[in-house]
């Protein structure tokens, strides 16, 4: 077993809620204390059960045989999950009141950013549950089993998805233009041209997942939010955020978030997870 330390506050039922209601059948399994996962890195696949100690302020990681060859790689991994090593204190200090209900929430990241990306897409217009769903059935049709766990399997890898055809993805219950939109990328994430790690200029970043077919804007900066675990993205055009600013554009909405630079992706998360919370104008009227 292995252990990573993090500063509190951490607010692991959040986090683990988080990732329980996106939950993908035969990769993950989550409940109230622990988090577990099926993963690779080339060769080397096996399982990864995380279990916070929060009297100590660790997290006790524990890997199958078959990923112990590449633990330092899946313990970075890890950290990007569950975004361990922020320091809580300058984006509480930036966030201000509105931290103040819910001071342990983190940005939940990504172990395989390829993953995120085909999730994203998947969660084009449809419910967080039918986007895990979708998911689920993704890894049982195109995954592989995982060696000596007969009931999980692995996400299926770039290069099994590229050679797929869109009527097979539509067969899974999604539209066609959906599964060419995930069998292009796959193309090009196999032949390593698809941005899997934080660019330098985020924004510009954004921008060209744009370009891609069947990337919108949702899709791009939801991606950068978890793929690439970018800590200043906001969503001023996602249906939750544009209840919680009745009244105001998305251009305005952008403008109000950037009193949060260079945090807003957190301050888009606890406006998400944060009943009644409403801009100062609106409260001012």
């Amino acid at each position: 077993m292995f252990e990573l330390s993090y500063t509190p506050p951490y607010d692991w039922q959040w986090m683990f809620g988080f990732l329980a209601a996106r939950t993908v059948y035969g990769i993950e399994s989550v409940n109230e204390k622990q988090y577990c996962r099926s993963f690779a890195i080339g060769e080397h696949g096996g399982l990864i059960a995380l279990e916070p100690d929060e009297e100590r302020h660790v997290l006790k990681v524990t890997l199958t045989e078959g990923l112990l060859p590449v633990a330092d790689e899946v313990l970075i991994k890890v950290q990007q999950l569950l975004d361990l090593g922020r320091q809580p204190q300058p984006v509480l200090a930036s966030l201000g009141d509105l931290a103040v209900a819910r001071p342990g929430l983190r940005l939940p990241g990504c172990m395989d950013a390829f993953e995120q990306a085909v999730r994203a897409i998947l969660g084009q217009l449809v419910s967080v549950a039918m986007a895990a769903k979708l998911a689920g059935k993704v890894a049982e049709q195109f995954g592989v089993p995982l060696a000596g766990f007969p009931e999980w399997r692995l996400f299926p890898a770039p290069e099994r998805l590229a050679a797929s055809n869109p009527e097979e993805l539509k067969a899974l219950g999604m539209p066609l233009k959906r599964g060419e939109s995930i069998i292009n990328l796959s193309r090009l994430v196999a032949a390593g041209e698809f941005p899997l790690t934080l660019p330098e200029n985020v924004e510009q970043g954004v921008k060209q997942l744009i370009t891609l077919p069947g990337i919108g804007r949702w899709t791009a900066n939801y991606f950068a939010l978890r793929g690439w675990q970018a800590s200043d993205v906001f969503l001023p055009d996602d249906y939750l955020i544009k209840q919680r600013f009745p009244g105001m554009t998305p251009a305005q909405i952008r403008r109000y978030a950037e009193r949060w630079h260079p945090w807003r992706s957190y301050a888009l998360l606890h406006i998400w997870y944060s009943d009644g919370w409403v801009p100062d104008q609106l409260i001012a009227k």
